[in-house]
């Protein structure tokens, strides 16, 4: 199962390492990679800082 909580502690590298393991799990069937693809996205928002558009809060919906 993948930890949300557990991002805020990952290097950089670390995070570029699973968000590769993640893109090698994909089927091309958009119902069965959502979750990885969700992952994948938490992830890359994590390394490049981003946040959702005007917040200044942290996203409650996919914890980064």
């Amino acid at each position: 199962a993948f930890c949300y909580w557990y991002i805020k502690y990952m290097t950089n590298q670390e995070i570029k390492d699973k968000i590769a393991e993640l893109e090698k799990q994909l089927t091309g069937d958009m119902f069965k990679d959502m979750d990885i693809k969700d992952q994948i996205h938490v992830l890359q928002m994590k390394l490049t800082g981003t946040k959702p558009e005007d917040s200044h809060f942290e996203c409650e919906g996919c914890g980064s």
